[in-house]
């Protein structure tokens, strides 16, 4: 296996806990979450695994200058702010979505570590704003590194697919492992590390805002194209993935009632916090899922948190949550 550059900033292992007081309230199989909220960057979250490949691949490149994008209160941007500040970068961040009038959540902790926000108001035009602003830094003498939405490339997957060697070194057995996914990045890695590493059980995605045929052939493609990075190619078909696209009508970053539910169920049974957009979306379809009898009651799930709470104080949704 090809050794891949990495920097370790990340909590690593990030701890595995037993739910048994939400296993008890839904009647149903044995849970158990993967603190991946836990990772130590600025709050922690799944992207910070990526970052490590990513931030020592844009030293090796002797960049500068880190540019990435995504939705006004994402976590991505937040992390990546916050690895730019770390190991010397500047950080310009394309946001899509009105500005608030006060800052709040993620889109406060950018501006904290320093970054250069853009705003895009309508999304259509985010990819042609985030082309301009790199071309822009070229042209001014900067050696800038675009951090592909969420991390989601070749060499981001490698954060998930150590991640699966990690989780199987922690020795939890686990039938099923359920987190959110939207970019593919986290997805990927994980079906490239069952792969690489053995896992016997289901890596199952629910999807946060993407159509279940895309999200597969995507994370499929992504997971073959980051194997090559450790070796010889190994080719994933999309039957290979395993998403469901059921909770995700709404759109992206649409706070309903299954994910307000879930929210206060982890709270009140376990103390423990999830966020409005990607946590909450998949523990609602693990929920709804485990009340349809989807999962065995003599099963193990493995709830793989992969952060965001800050977004829980972000003025779009604080009100929500709690109402």
């Amino acid at each position: 296996m090809n050794i891949i550059a990495r920097l370790n900033f990340a909590h690593l292992p990030t701890p595995i806990e037993e739910l048994p007081n939400l296993s008890k309230a839904l009647n149903g199989p044995r849970i158990f979450v993967k603190r991946d909220d836990q990772t130590g960057l600025a709050f922690g979250g799944n992207k910070t695994r990526k970052l490590e490949f990513l931030i020592a691949e844009a030293r090796e490149q002797s960049a500068d200058l880190l540019i990435s994008g995504g939705a006004m209160q994402s976590n991505h941007c937040r992390q990546t702010a916050a690895a730019a500040a770390r190991y010397g970068f500047e950080c310009k961040l394309v946001l899509t979505g009105a500005k608030p009038q006060q800052a709040s959540a993620n889109f406060l902790l950018d501006q904290l570590f320093g970054a250069e926000i853009i705003t895009v108001e309508d999304r259509a035009f985010r990819d042609q704003t985030l082309q301009k602003t790199f071309d822009d830094a070229l042209a001014a003498g900067k050696k800038p590194y675009l951090v592909p939405y969420g991390g989601s490339s070749p060499t981001g997957a490698m954060g998930y697919t150590f991640a699966m060697e990690e989780f199987m070194q922690q020795n939890v057995h686990a039938d099923w492992i359920v987190f959110g996914t939207s970019s593919g990045g986290t997805h990927a890695g994980l079906v490239l590390g069952q792969r690489l590493f053995g896992f016997k059980g289901k890596v199952l995605g629910i999807s946060i805002d993407e159509p279940e045929e895309e999200l597969k052939s995507h994370v499929s493609d992504l997971a073959s194209r980051a194997s090559e990075k450790l070796g010889e190619r190994i080719q994933f078909s999309r039957n290979d993935v395993l998403a469901t696209e059921d909770y995700c009508q709404a759109g992206y970053g649409v706070f309903g009632e299954g994910e307000r539910e879930a929210i206060h169920l982890f709270a009140k049974h376990e103390g423990l916090l999830l966020d409005p957009v990607y946590t909450g979306r998949a523990a609602a379809g693990m929920i709804d899922l485990i009340r349809k009898g989807f999962f065995k009651k003599d099963e193990t799930i493995l709830f793989w948190h992969t952060g965001g709470q800050p977004a829980l104080f972000a003025d779009k949704y604080a009100q929500d949550v709690i109402r």
